[in-house]
């Protein structure tokens, strides 16, 4: 259901000055939980990163759907689309 492999993203828009790169991944630790690891920042920047764990799959995927949606509208919040990176 989840994403296991990492998702990445990156928005580019040098008029605006928008260099920006994001990454989800999500695992199960030793207990069997779920763990999401999210980073992100300025591309060439350390950035920051977050790790949530969660019980149960389906909590941790509509964690993730939050996410991604999120990302879908950073046209509006900064002006470029985030895109997966090549």
């Amino acid at each position: 259901m989840l994403p296991y492999d990492p998702v990445e993203l990156v928005a580019r828009n040098p008029r605006r000055g928008v260099a920006r790169r994001w990454r989800m991944q999500a695992m199960r630790d030793l207990f069997g939980r779920v763990v999401v690891e999210t980073a992100w920042g300025r591309i060439g920047a350390p950035g920051r990163t977050l790790v949530r764990s969660f019980a149960g799959e389906e909590e941790a995927a509509r964690y993730v759907r939050a996410l991604l949606a999120r990302r879908a509208g950073a046209r509006a919040r900064i002006g470029a689309d985030y895109v997966a990176e090549r």
